[in-house]
């Protein structure tokens, strides 16, 4: 019996130690790291996606953009730091704040010395690539390969940088960043690597140039123009003293592609030449052809006041969403050569923008408010090992959190240090509840006084509620109810009925602001001279519109 016990306590022992080196071993092996591709767009609203379903996208759909939600997550409560492109471009690379990279507005000049994510996956063993819009000044750091865009770029026979050559290259900006960044996935990369690229397009950015084979796809169509697409912005004097409202102020020529007159091919004000200047002969007369018929149809309409407004809304959205159609067609040929070469399931894609843009809500266009069509941005995730396809989220994200989530997955959390976003790998995977991510938002804006007038402004937001303080050469506060209030046209900042929401916001924002290290230095103000020339700067730029 004493023998038979021994042998047992024996067996017992060696089956321990043997699953305790098993396990040892699962713990200690390192899985493969996932690729990345981050693709990123310039200005792409997501009412323009249509697997955010709104009725805009709906009549102009994207259906490659809507596989990566198909086969990943669809995030529905995505927002920027600060709406404009270099600043986020500057967050996106860092994950701090603008106060902290340093880059708050458009004009400054990125510190490209300072740790930034692609200097963090070369540590990791990353072989890393940028191609496309880079808008931070100075040439990147921290990529193997990169070939940028000079400056913002045009979307025919744009300048590309290179090994610090400049080279004018034939063709349209969209397809060429495309075809650059298939190239470098299929020849140039170090395949022995996972690999990090950023795909940054141009499009659809001002002044919405579709490809030529896409310069009539929405002619036919009538969008809708939004319900507050003509209003009066009672309660909101930085929305009253902006300019960037379509129908105000959008160059005729430049922007709407409108001529002088009927029969004639010459742009109207045209203050930026070289949109159109640097195409080729054969270019600009497969242009003209395209868009002579219903200028012409426009001339002989004679419209005038809301009318005209109207047009000009429509001639906007047709352009705008036939600009995007190339970007979604470049998406497609990335997807598919991932499928093609076995990449897909191993791969994180993003798509994502810089910001988020107006499509005519309020009468605007562009960018740089908190108002929720220019702070929140697409965001559409796969990843087929970890994130179920189809998937959607609420958490309350900002781009802020791309360094670290892309961190995490590259096994390179000690990496983080002083970063300020959070890893949203959870998120993605369905760990965590959508409530229990995040609860506010920071966001500050910088750029004034300069192009489109928007003021400073600072603000907090919850999935319910926003706080904004306009400030500069104004002092104003906003609230919003987003439940009541989704247009955010009823500020009620001095309604009693909200009176304890908005002082547990106000605290909240004291709060934020001390984390994330705000200083009395981000709330400097310009000088009115200053603001007042601005002003007569931007209105001597447009011109006067058609009335």
């Amino acid at each position: 019996m004493k023998k038979l016990l021994s042998l047992l306590l024996i067996i017992s022992a060696l089956y321990s130690c043997k699953t305790e080196t098993k396990n040892t071993e699962v713990t200690e092996a390192k899985p493969e790291k996932p690729n990345i591709i981050f693709i990123m767009s310039d200005d792409h609203a997501f009412q323009a996606i249509s697997a955010y379903g709104h009725p805009v996208s709906q009549l102009a759909p994207t259906p490659n953009i809507d596989r990566i939600a198909q086969n990943g997550m669809r995030m529905d409560r995505a927002y920027v730091t600060n709406s404009i492109c270099g600043p986020s471009r500057a967050v996106i690379l860092t994950g701090k704040h603008s106060h902290i990279n340093g880059f708050r507005q458009n004009g400054d000049r990125f510190d490209g010395d300072q740790p930034t994510l692609p200097k963090k996956l070369q540590e990791l063993g990353y072989t890393t690539a940028i191609l496309g819009k880079w808008h931070l000044h100075g040439y990147p750091q921290g990529f193997d390969h990169w070939k940028i865009i000079q400056d913002q770029g045009n979307y025919y026979n744009p300048n590309f940088i290179e090994a610090g050559d400049t080279t004018q290259i034939e063709g349209y900006a969209t397809d060429i960043i495309t075809e650059d960044a298939i190239t470098w996935l299929d020849q140039q990369r170090d395949t022995t690597k996972p690999f990090f690229m950023m795909v940054h397009h141009k499009a659809p950015h001002r002044n919405w140039m579709p490809a030529l084979r896409y310069a009539n796809k929405y002619d036919s169509i009538n969008f809708p123009l939004p319900e507050t697409y003509f209003t009066d912005h009672e309660g909101s004097k930085a929305s009253k003293e902006q300019l960037q409202t379509i129908y105000k102020d959008m160059y005729e020529g430049h922007d709407l592609k409108m001529t002088k007159k009927l029969g004639s091919s010459e742009l109207a004000h045209n203050p930026w030449t070289t949109d159109f200047e640097r195409m080729t002969p054969e270019q600009r007369a497969a242009w003209d052809k395209a868009y002579q018929a219903k200028n012409d149809a426009f001339h002989k309409a004679d419209l005038h006041g809301k009318d005209l407004a109207e047009w000009k809304g429509q001639r906007y959205l047709r352009d705008y969403m036939a600009t995007i159609a190339a970007v979604d067609e470049g998406v497609g040929n990335i997807l598919d050569y991932l499928e093609a070469n076995n990449l897909d399931e191993n791969t994180i894609v993003v798509y994502t923008s810089d910001q988020g843009f107006y499509l005519g809500e309020k009468g605007f266009f562009d960018k740089r408010y908190m108002y929720e069509e220019s702070y929140r941005t697409p965001l559409l995730v796969q990843y087929p090992k970890a994130i179920k396809a189809g998937s959607h989220s609420e958490a309350l994200v900002q781009n802020l959190d791309f360094a670290q989530t892309f961190l995490d997955y590259a096994k390179g959390t000690n990496l983080v240090t002083d970063m300020q976003g959070q890893s949203l790998r959870p998120v993605l995977e369905q760990h965590v509840e959508a409530d229990d991510f995040r609860e506010v938002l920071y966001y500050h804006y910088y750029d004034f006084p300069a192009f489109h007038m928007v003021k400073k402004h600072y603000g907090i937001s919850t999935k319910r509620y926003k706080l904004m303080h306009f400030y500069d050469d104004i002092d104003t506060w906003e609230f919003y109810d987003l439940e009541s209030d989704p247009q955010e046209v009823q500020n009620k900042i001095d309604d009693p009925a909200y009176a304890d929401v908005i002082e547990s916001l106000h605290k909240k924002l004291d709060s934020v602001q001390e984390v994330y290290g705000v200083t009395e230095k981000e709330f400097e103000r310009a000088p009115a001279e200053r603001v007042a020339r601005e002003y007569k700067n931007f209105e001597r730029l447009r011109g006067t519109p058609m009335q």
